[in-house]
């Protein structure tokens, strides 16, 4: 019996098709057969086109992008995670296009100048991991252990970088089987480079799509940094086939069991298959991002509801994947790795093909641990924002004092059971306990008496040992000039290093510390080689001098003399060519150098990343230029650059439009508008919009922006932003755009300014973003103020830059 409707109708505004019929429908299993035509789109979501060059000659391939919610784009469908259907799928195409979905083909049939290709039935899934991909590739292949093939397809004559990936992949998706307690579901993996893709990457189950920049490595030509990065995205991917493709969240409230997740457990694979890139170490990188957000009134809970399909977007963020990252570390290590991984293995079997919410997993974990887990997670996933903790010393008790860190330096009302870790004088000597209340106390006694005072020397005290739990901590001033002694003379390990510069910072920035402390604390560090520590003192110092430049700018000068200071005895370990058998993190931490010491105005770094510039220009395949070191060059040249001596961005673009390397593009994109002159600025930008650079690639010209370049940047995005808007505006780009000009800024003028140009332009995409971006001009406007109430600074800086 076939019943036709009555009536059909699209609502568009909640992109949801009615169909309406005159009589009741059978209970029984039922048909619905819908014919349907779509459009092979360019927004990089749903079903979508990707521009490659074959011969000189431009053609198309057709990609899917279905998360968050764009498979009704494409197909109709009940286009909602726990709406989980088997798949069959078959597509016609031209008949040397190269055709693949999740599943393998089971049947290819040609006629003429088109074939039909018709896949294996998927297991059940969510709409939003279906994938389809059409284009002319080629393909390198290897065979996990467990028998799982597994290929890498990029464009044609790019194998050969697809070489580093696929190691990665044969040898994780073997690893997180063994730790899932589960093997892989499906019987093969592809894993795809896209020219034109929006996110980094995307799981879609069987049929993993990449940025080239996430997926190939160039052994001459990409620097460590991209080795690193395409190795912790693959892992990051490969994790979801477990958490999010067979065990998926409910809802996308419970977005961060995906992402989270994957986030965390792609340091473990890394961790496993590159044990001296000592990875957990950089993992404080994505607490110090949460930190950032979650220090915003205008930040979110982890847990946080979607009313909306295009609300879902903005929560693709540093909460979802970095906090949610940063609590399962803080769990896995109050609980023990063994206990977590025996849950997790419980956890995944349990609602295997299902969905599941956070109550579910804390269920399984509080089963296999014993311990009341949500009572200890709740108040880290159902409310936003984070503690910090304020340690005073009293006799042989440690006082403690939780409230709610805000950026703002304002009081929140947070409440937060904290798992509390201290070592008192050295590693040996720790104790930990549960601060339940806003008050508590840790009786040192014991402790103390095995680590008696050496002579007049007072033992140090480091609350959150390791950076493996989720808050900040303030000292007291005796504590803090204690481990400013320890850091000193070296008693302290990297991750707790880097812990106290950043607590100390964000507390400076909070306006709860005078700069003064801050830039005491820094100067202790003259003598840092650590990878992970150096990054954390570069970024601060980046911050610290737009602060300094905005608050007292006869200083700035003085600002930069010091933190090229500091950065000197790690620069002249380095140097600038690769030392044989050096380390991944040293070949990373020289460019890193190299570009702060270009920016902030050293003298012989500009004219020896200038004079290898150059050398590369004519050669090409000279080893004088590393890609390690390429952007200190890129930014050196830049420097130089103004309206009438524009050569320099001349030959950074040349060698954009000859490289077909996406990482080198980025790189130099990322580069052109550092320049100080508003006029080369202004170019620059115009030229990212321009048919030269993929939309996807846009963005990273604004993260090049510097003081001189960012009110012409707030005029360029006014009058762009009709543009901007129709060509990302239906996607995560777009905010990117946003928060990478509003941020610039630090005085409350202009973000009235800001406020008012948004107020008749907001939309639920961006909604969330602009108040974020406003809400930290308003913070960098407040510490300015601070800074210049502040006494001594002036001559402080003026020692600290001899």
């Amino acid at each position: 019996m076939v019943i036709n409707p009555s009536n059909v109708s699209v609502d568009a505004e909640d992109e949801i098709l009615v169909l309406e019929f005159d009589e009741t429908l059978p209970h029984d299993e039922t048909v619905l057969d819908i014919e349907f035509q779509g459009t092979l789109n360019d927004q990089m979501k749903g079903f979508y086109r990707s521009a490659y060059v074959i011969n000189g000659e431009k053609r198309n391939m057709a990609v899917t992008q279905f998360e968050p919610a764009d498979a009704r784009r494409c197909f109709p469908c009940w286009d909602e995670p726990s709406y989980k259907a088997t798949f069959k799928i078959t597509i016609q195409a031209p008949v040397d296009r190269v055709v693949l979905s999740n599943m393998p083909a089971i049947e290819e049939k040609s006629d003429g100048h088109l074939k039909t290709v018709s896949f294996q039935e998927s297991p059940v899934m969510s709409t939003y991991l279906v994938a389809i991909v059409v284009g002319e590739f080629e393909y390198i292949e290897q065979t996990t252990t467990a028998g799982n093939k597994v290929r890498v397809y990029c464009e044609v004559g790019k194998t050969n970088q697809g070489m580093f990936a696929l190691d990665v992949a044969v040898r994780t998706l073997p690893y997180y089987a063994k730790y899932f307690g589960t093997p892989y579901p499906l019987p093969k993996l592809d894993m795809v480079a896209i020219p034109d893709f929006s996110a980094g990457a995307m799981e879609n189950y069987g049929l993993v799509t990449y940025r080239e920049t996430a997926l190939l490595y160039d052994e001459k030509h990409s620097a460590a940094a991209n080795k690193q990065r395409v190795a912790v995205v693959v892992a990051h991917e490969l994790a979801h086939q477990w958490f999010g493709n067979l065990v998926t969240m409910e809802w996308w409230t419970h977005l961060w069991l995906n992402e989270g997740f994957a986030t965390w457990v792609s340091y473990l694979a890394v961790e496993y298959l590159f044990p001296d890139w000592k990875i957990w170490t950089q993992f404080i990188d994505e607490t110090v991002e949460a930190f950032r957000l979650d220090g915003l009134v205008e930040s979110h809970p982890i847990e946080v509801e979607v009313g909306h399909a295009r609300e879902i977007d903005e929560i693709f963020d540093a909460i979802s994947y970095r906090k949610g990252a940063s609590i399962i570390r803080m769990l896995e290590s109050y609980i023990g790795a063994s206990v977590f991984q025996k849950g997790l293995n419980a956890y995944v079997k349990r609602y295997a093909w299902k969905n599941a919410r956070t109550e579910d997993l804390w269920a399984v974990l509080s089963e296999v641990s014993g311990e009341s887990v949500n009572e200890l997670m709740d108040s880290w996933t159902k409310q936003k924002g984070y503690p910090v903790v304020f340690a005073k010393l009293k006799g042989d008790k440690l006082e403690l004092d939780q409230s709610q860190y805000l950026s703002s330096g304002k009081l929140g009302n947070g409440h937060w059971v904290i798992p509390i870790t201290l070592c008192y004088g050295s590693y040996n000597a720790r104790k930990n306990a549960l601060l339940r209340e806003k008050l508590g106390s840790i009786s040192l006694s014991g402790i103390a008496d095995s680590q008696k005072d050496a002579g007049s020397q007072p033992n140090w005290i480091k609350l959150n040992v390791g950076q493996s739990a989720f808050y900040r901590v303030q000292y007291d001033d005796e504590l803090a000039k204690r481990l400013r002694a320890a850091i000193a003379v070296g008693s302290l390990d990297a991750t707790d290093r880097f812990g106290i510069l950043d607590d100390t910072h964000a507390l400076c920035s909070a306006c709860k510390l005078p700069l003064s402390a801050l830039l005491s604390l820094m100067d202790v560090y003259r003598k840092e080689l650590d990878y992970s520590v150096l990054l954390c003192l570069i970024d601060i110092a980046y911050k610290v001098s737009s602060v300094v430049g905005d608050a007292i700018p006869q200083s700035a000068a003085d600002f930069k003399s010091f933190t090229i200071n500091l950065l000197q005895f790690a620069a002249e370990k380095l140097g600038w060519e690769p030392i044989p058998g050096e380390s991944h993190l040293n070949a990373m931490l020289r460019g890193h150098i190299l570009v702060v010491l270009a920016q902030f105005g050293h003298e012989e770094t500009k004219v020896e990343a200038r004079r290898r510039f150059n050398v590369f220009l004519s050669d090409r395949s000279t080893t004088i230029l590393p890609a390690d070191i390429r952007k200190a060059a890129y930014i050196a040249v830049m420097q130089n650059v103004t309206t009438s001596d524009k050569s320099g961005y001349e030959s950074l673009l040349r060698i954009f439009r000859e490289t077909d390397l996406s990482q080198e593009k980025v790189r130099i994109l990322g580069s052109i508008a550092s320049s100080p002159d508003p006029s080369v600025v202004r170019e620059a930008l115009d030229f990212s919009l321009s048919s030269e650079v993929r939309n996807q690639d846009a963005v990273f010209v604004l993260y090049g922006i510097n003081k001189e370049g960012r009110e012409t940047a707030w005029l360029w995005l006014k009058e762009k932003w009709d543009f901007i808007l129709k060509n990302w505006g239906s996607g995560s780009l777009l905010t990117r755009f946003i928060s990478s000009v509003v941020s610039l800024f630090s005085s409350e003028e202009k973000a009235d300014e800001i406020q008012e140009f948004f107020s008749t332009r907001t939309q639920p995409s961006i909604e969330r973003t602009v108040n974020q971006s406003i809400e930290r001009v308003r913070i960098k406007a407040q510490w300015v103020k601070h800074v210049q109430q502040q006494d001594g600074l002036v001559e402080l800086l003026q020692g600290l830059a001899v």
